[in-house]
């Protein structure tokens, strides 16, 4: 369950070390995010709503209706205050519904987070049978099985409890844990063991720092830049409030009943990949191949003579920063305060990875304690090193899983940088796409005329993520605006990528599909939405061959492979075991 976006458009890791396994398990426990002061003024419609009668079918995430929440003052005091978010609320709501009423959306994904949105938001109105009946609905949505067996877990324990007992209250608690404990019963290990894990750590990282972090770093700047928040931000306003006033006060309650359910279920998954592993010997009738590793940059002393160099003995390496500007490193450079915390930044991915797995031991305990404790001053830097970290790590752990086993491989490394900045940094702009498609170009010729067979991409980026930076960056007068230009600003890198991989038909391009649980034709998620005869994108199952819970899906994924707990390099040397598509491709490649 490991995602997270980059600040940066067209340019995502689908799953970095500890920044992903962080952005995946805080989401896991219900963390939130927005808003503002006591007074919250109705919304402002940013597209027409549909005829009555009508239905207009949504086939592209882009084409959603854009709402705004116009806000003022400090965002906390609308999470805080039980009347400042009612007024809040009631347009969200209003929209919400209207939009599952008047639209035909094709993808389930959104159906899914409209109805959960408007569970949650029975729940903070005390409507606890309306929340029942919603998460029945977002469970009859689940296309997964684990999904439909764990579809609002939390929710509907704390809403049966509610039934009976004052939210709040120690009976409240007691009744909740009951609750949890029968709803637990009935799952079966085989099916749901991956997510009752990430659930447990995502339980056992919930802090009220983090939460108020994010609060006063991402959503106070967007209110104070816009005068409000749109119908992607405003949502997270409704997940903070749940988060300090009902998931956090129970975190004992999930701990507890997580672990017992899982020290009840000591079952070992049988791995259907042990079989089908196949190491070539390193002599023999065998020619070298030539692969790339197009990511964040890769420490190539790890990989010996598997690494393709130059007359000179240098490896072979082209590279862009996060500005565009060529960069030939071969590992992202990290300021010297940074780069001297390594040790610890990397004993924390493994604690990351200790907790996605529910093992025990020193690095778990710390980054328990560290993300937990999180005080809200130092939400930034801490997170935006994490995201700097996970971006560094990134590269090395594709590639020695795209190396493993094929002592004929020879590694070319192609790098660029992906954001780690709660603020874009830079922001989306024409100037840079045009500036990114370049690069795009110039690299796979760089690919070409080193004869590189095989390309593993391990990242990619929405038009709805470029209109998200654009409204963190404040650029755009209004939604329709943002989208006009997120718009124009998506197809530029699309249409350069998608002709530069044309352009090499004898080079494979493998990307992978996404951790966002979504059809990435839908959302419009490259390169895992292009279409060419040599590109293949590829999804993730676990070790058992189940489909992760985080892997996104439709009809551009043709492939799937191991991509829970795989373990691979991290810079320096330190094997750690990772979760994503960002691992399933290179398992491919």
């Amino acid at each position: 369950m490991i995602r997270l976006s980059a600040s940066r458009p067209a340019r995502r890791t689908c799953s970095f070390g500890a920044v992903a396994a962080a952005a995946a398990l805080l989401a896991a426990c219900g963390t939130p995010v927005p808003a503002t002061d006591s007074r919250a003024a109705a919304s402002t419609p940013a597209a027409t709503a549909p005829a009555p009668g009508a239905r207009p079918r949504i086939t592209k995430a882009a084409d959603l209706p854009r709402f705004t929440y116009p806000l003022k003052g400090k965002v906390e005091d609308v999470v805080r205050s039980k009347e400042a978010f009612a007024a809040f609320a009631a347009p969200l709501r209003r929209d919400t519904e209207a939009v599952l009423q008047g639209y035909d959306i094709a993808d389930k994904s959104v159906q899914r987070d409209l109805l959960t949105r408007l569970a949650i938001l029975d729940y903070l109105d005390g409507r606890y049978d309306a929340t029942l009946a919603r998460l029945q609905q977002v469970r009859d949505l689940e296309e997964k099985p684990a999904d439909r067996l764990t579809s609002g877990l939390r929710l509907r324990a704390v809403a049966t409890a509610a039934r009976q007992q004052a939210p709040g209250s120690a009976a409240h608690a007691q009744a909740t844990a009951a609750a949890l404990d029968q709803l637990l019963a009935a799952l079966p290990y085989d099916v749901t063991g991956n997510t009752i894990r990430e659930l447990k750590a995502g339980a056992e990282l919930a802090g009220e720092g983090r939460i108020l972090g994010r609060l006063r770093e991402v959503l106070q700047p967007l209110v104070d830049t816009n005068g409000g928040l749109t119908h992607d931000t405003a949502p997270d306003l409704v997940v903070a409030r749940y988060a300090l006033t009902t998931a956090l006060p129970l975190k004992p309650v999930w701990v507890a009943g997580f672990s017992r359910w899982l020290e009840q279920h000591q079952v070992v998954k049988p791995d259907i990949w042990a079989a089908r592993n196949v190491s070539l010997p390193a002599a023999g009738p065998y020619t070298p191949v030539r692969v790339a590793v197009w990511d964040s940059g890769v420490d190539t002393a790890l990989f010996g003579a598997q690494v393709l160099r130059g007359a000179d003995g240098r490896p072979a390496v082209i590279g862009f920063d996060r500005y565009g500007k060529p960069s030939d490193t071969e590992l992202q450079p990290l300021p010297p305060e940074v780069r001297a915390r390594l040790p610890l930044m990397t004993a924390r991915t493994k604690g990351f990875s200790d907790l996605q797995s529910n093992v025990e031991s020193p690095e778990a305990a710390e980054v328990k304690q560290w993300m937990s404790s999180l005080a809200p001053e130092r939400y930034r830097v801490e997170i935006e090193e994490l995201g700097l970290m996970g971006n560094f790590e990134h590269g090395t752990h594709v590639a020695g899983i795209t190396l493993d086993g094929n002592p004929h491989a020879r590694l070319v490394v192609a790098r660029i940088e992906f954001g780690h900045t709660l603020k874009p940094d830079p922001c989306p702009s024409k100037e840079l796409s045009l500036l990114d498609a370049r690069n795009s170009k110039t690299t796979v010729e760089f690919l070409e005329r080193h004869g590189v067979r095989v390309v593993n991409m391990s990242w990619g980026g929405s038009v709805g993520s470029v209109e998200a930076e654009l409204e963190q960056c404040g650029v755009g007068a209004t939604p329709e605006a943002r989208k006009t230009l997120a718009r124009e600003l998506y197809d530029i890198g699309k249409k350069a990528l998608t002709e530069a991989m044309a352009s090499a038909p004898g080079i494979l391009f493998i990307a992978a599909a996404g951790n966002e649980n979504q059809d990435s034709a839908f959302a419009e998620s490259m390169p895992a939405d292009i279409v060419l005869p040599n590109l293949l994108t590829v999804g993730a199952v676990d070790q058992a061959g189940d489909e992760a819970g985080f892997t996104s899906y439709g009809p551009t994924v043709k492939l799937h492979a191991n991509g829970y707990q795989v373990e691979s390099y991290l810079p320096g040397g330190k094997r750690v075991a990772l979760s994503g598509t960002s691992m399933a491709a290179p398992q491919a490649a």
